[in-house]
């Protein structure tokens, strides 16, 4: 079950596998790109805080004493159940260099909170291989099923930290969601969203960090 694996929490992988067109579960997200002092990215951090039903719907599921509150062991236990659930997909952190493919290693630990009604979660990849602060550098974070949004509201939600970025001409990349639809409307039919291997979708639309180093 390929697509059960990309949804979040044990609560998303109990729904049927089927390609969705259009998000069921919503993040605000912060992205934090480090740079190291021999000019690479070393790694990026990640938060993101998921809407109040969804956050609901996992304290409801992992709240095992029921007491309102995500206990440590708790909170290990859903962290544990994502990083598992997230693998396959790379943590939905996509990443080029130059138009190829960079992957990220897995993350030693996903740290959870949730507070204010709403499940926070806080992780830290690193680039598989070396990644040089040169040529240009793409990067974004979304579910290629198109099941979560992952939002940066603003464009300082996307940031670079280190010396090494002086040398770089940082753009945030926001795709106009109009534009979008109007540009690929003859893919956009049914069997466009029913297929199995899931869709584009989220890419045309994803928000962006591009570096020109």
């Amino acid at each position: 079950m390929p697509m059960k694996k990309a949804l979040l929490l044990a609560t998303a992988l109990a729904l049927p596998s089927v390609a969705h067109a259009h998000p069921h579960v919503f993040a605000e997200a912060k992205l934090e790109v480090i740079g190291d002092d021999k000019g690479f990215i070393s790694e990026l951090r990640n938060v993101w805080r998921f809407d109040e039903v969804f956050s609901s719907s996992v304290l409801m599921d992992f709240d095992k004493n029921k007491n309102l509150k995500l206990d440590p062991e708790e909170a290990a236990t859903v962290g544990n159940t994502v990083k598992d659930s997230l693998g396959d997909y790379g943590y939905y952190m996509n990443i080029s260099a130059d138009g190829k493919e960079v992957k990220v290693s897995p993350p030693d630990t996903i740290n959870i909170v949730y507070q204010g009604g709403k499940l926070l979660m806080f992780f830290i990849v690193k680039p598989a291989e070396p990644l040089p602060l040169k040529g240009r550098i793409q990067l974004g974070v979304w579910d290629p099923t198109f099941y979560t949004s992952i939002d940066f509201n603003r464009d300082e939600d996307m940031t670079t930290d280190g010396k090494a970025f002086a040398a770089c001409k940082r753009t945030i990349v926001r795709p106009d969601p109009d534009e979008v639809l109007k540009q690929n409307q003859d893919k956009l039919t049914a069997a466009f969203f029913d297929d199995p291997a899931g869709t584009n979708m989220s890419k045309l639309f994803a928000i962006k960090l591009e570096l020109s180093c």
